[in-house]
This record gives C-alpha cells, structure tokens and sequence, in this order.
C-alpha cells in the first residue's frame, strides 16, 4: 500500500505544478498514470510541438516543458506509479480513498486529485485484421524501453513526430540493427527538424524510408517475422522483422473514470469553480478533464485550477490548522 496526502491521477502538465503547489503547503503527492513516463501528451504525442501561451516563455517545446515541470517539483519528493491505470476508487474504514491500478497496485490518501486530461489514452490500431493475435509478441503500440530492441529489426509505422523521432533514436544511438519507417505519403506531420533528420539518415543507408505506403498484414508464428507492405506503386512485398511498431497516436476515453460516481457532463467531470471540487467530498479535478461554465481547454487554466483545489486540500486534510499565503518571492522554495 503506497500512503501519500494526495494521490494525482494524471502526469500530464497539470498534475506535475501540482505537485508544486501541494509542497509549498508541506503536503506529499503521488502520482499515477498510464503512460509509461510522465508528461501525458506533451511527451508521448507532440514532446517537439512548440507551445505559445505558457506565461514567460514565449516559445517553448513541449517536451522541454515537461522537463521543467519536472526539475521545479523535484524538490518535493514526488512518487510515481507509471503504465498503470487507476481502475477503481474504494474508501477504508479512516475514511481515506483506496485507488487500485490496473495491476493491482494500491494508493492510500485522504485527497484525490484527478488531472487525466482527456482521459486515458489507447492506442491508435492499425486496421490489420490478425494484429491483435501479436500484441506483446512483436507488436508494440507505445516504446517504453529502448534497450528491448537492442540487436533486433524494426518496422515503425506513422508520420508524426513519435514515429520520426524513435525511427531517429533507434538509428543514432546503435540500438536496433535495422530500422523501416513506413508512411503512407510522401510527407510527414512531424518537425521539420526531424524530418530532415530522417532523410539525411535514409540517403546515408541507415534507415530504410518507405513512403507513399502502408503495413497491412503480419507474418510470422509466435512471434513476428516479417510484416506486408502495400506500397501505392510497387503492389505488395513482404519485409523481414523482428517487431512493428505502429506510433499512429492515442486516443483519449474517460475509461474507468466514468465509473467512479462522479458527476460527468459532456465526457468531463463536472466541478465546483469555487475550488474545483468533485460531487464527491475529497476529490478534485483540474485541467481537461474537468468541465464547468466557461471552461477553457488551456495547460495555464489547468496550473491555476490545480493552485486552487490545493488550498481546499489542505483545509480538508488539515482542519485544524490555518494556511497563511506565503509568497514564494520572499520564502524561497523549500522541498522536503
């Protein structure tokens, strides 16, 4: 059982200046999210997507973002529990919330605060009709170790940013004794840095660049052995492999969340403005997944939000004590 004062659903952008607030009030968070690393879409989606309306930074990578949410809460101490799902919110006889993952992993807080975004994020299949039947047997939707692909042959299919900048990452630090990146056009959504990246390493040699094509079947047994390519010119060929891995993105569903009792409207939870609490009395929710009138689907709407629900927080944690606003400006930042 993993005890905290608040238990974060969510690693995305929000829930990570969460964790920042929460520390100036002395209050220890952990957080719990699907992905396999925090940051929510701003890693696993668009880590190279510039970013315009973040107060004091007039142009800033998404990736780079996270990197600085991460850095500003490090002092805090933050726990994680990453590739799991939060399934079920249950309360114990203290009347603290129980969350349980879906591998079973259990959290234990008196707060929750639930900062999941969209929601939780599926992958975006391929349609490739026996695909399923190799998922964990060399099929992978999302790369969460790259050393699991030391000496093997890749196929990453997709045009965005994922897909180009792990056909790069592969490729330059040696890791994959072969790299294919199918894409079904000739140009890419990713940036233009790494595309051009991608280029210059297809002209050398070390990748193979097939575009204006797709993957439409898997060969092999117990494992992948190869993958079918339908190209728009040249018909269908088969291309040796040890793993595919289609990066077309994730797609965002409330998932459990719509289970847990609380009041949805228009595939959000609806909350109270006043501190952005929940129909049920403990539970938060800031950022995207929250809705209320005049809501604004914005990461800076999500910073303040959080701020506010973390002064309600520490009232319902600590009801005998009195939380006097102290300026970061003249205290500093103090972590555990």
């Amino acid at each position: 059982m993993i005890k905290t004062d608040i238990i974060i659903i969510g690693a995305g952008p929000v829930g990570l200046f969460a964790i920042f607030e929460a520390g100036l009030l002395k209050l220890k968070c952990h957080l719990i999210d699907s992905l396999p690393q925090p940051g929510g879409q701003c890693s696993e989606i668009y880590p190279k997507k510039p970013i315009y309306d973040i107060p004091g930074f007039p142009s800033i990578l998404a990736g780079e973002l996270v990197d600085n949410l991460m850095e500003q809460a490090a002092p805090f101490k933050p726990g994680f529990t990453l590739g799991e799902a939060a399934v079920s919110i249950d309360k114990n006889e203290e009347g603290d919330f129980i969350v349980t993952t879906n591998k079973g992993t259990q959290h234990e807080a008196p707060v929750i605060l639930i900062a999941g975004g969209l929601g939780v994020f599926e992958p975006r299949k391929p349609p490739i009709a026996n695909i399923e039947d190799f998922e964990d047997k060399g099929v992978e939707y999302i790369i969460k170790d790259p050393e699991f692909y030391r000496g093997k042959s890749c196929v990453i299919a997709g045009g965005g940013d994922s897909a180009l900048d792990w056909a790069i990452y592969l490729t330059e630090k040696k890791i994959a004794k072969e790299v294919a990146l199918v894409h079904r056009r000739s140009s890419f959504r990713g940036h233009l840095d790494s595309v051009q990246k991608v280029m210059d390493l297809a002209e050398a040699g070390k990748i193979k660049l097939i575009t204006e094509a797709e993957v439409v079947g898997i060969e092999g047994q117990n494992h992948v052995e190869g993958v079918v390519i339908e190209h728009q010119t040249e018909g269908k060929y088969s291309l040796p492999t040890d793993h595919f891995i289609p990066l077309f993105g994730l797609k965002p569903s409330l998932g459990p969340i719509a289970d847990w009792g609380l009041e949805i409207e228009k595939n959000a939870i609806k909350v109270d403005t006043t501190d952005y609490s929940t129909n049920i009395p403990g539970i938060y929710a800031i950022g995207d997944v929250n809705t209320y009138d005049g809501k604004l689907k914005l990461i800076l709407c999500g910073f303040h939000e959080g701020t506010i629900a973390l002064q309600s927080a520490f009232a319902r944690i600590h009801p005998d004590k009195k939380n006097v606003l102290k300026y970061t400006t003249v205290n500093g930042v103090q972590g555990f």
